[in-house]
């Protein structure tokens, strides 16, 4: 089966939390995170400063892991942070591996 990579756009409140989540998760699971702004979000859940600005804080986290987890994966962070502004978006991995 292929791979998937899951796309987090972590609001900073949360990320700490999610991390620590994805570290349990599973031994087949590889992760980044990589701090970033957020454009296009809501305006109610942005504060007066990331409205001026025009985007929000946020931590973009791609986990790599096999199509067989999905469900796993995405039931567990559902319950987790089910109402936490966590957004996300799934692509297949054409290839991956270790470069010797």
């Amino acid at each position: 089966m292929p791979d998937l990579c899951l796309t987090l756009l972590c609001p900073p409140d949360i990320e700490e939390k999610l991390l620590d989540v994805l570290l349990m998760l599973s031994d087949t699971i590889v992760f980044t995170s990589t701090p970033t702004a957020a454009h296009g979000l809501p305006v109610a859940t942005l504060s007066e400063a990331e409205q001026v600005m025009g985007r929000a804080r946020a931590t973009a986290i791609q986990v790599i892991f096999p199509d067989a987890d999905k469900t796993m994966v995405l039931g567990q962070l559902g319950q987790q942070f089910a109402g936490a502004g966590l957004r996300y978006w799934l692509t297949a991995v054409v290839e991956a591996g270790e470069l010797a």
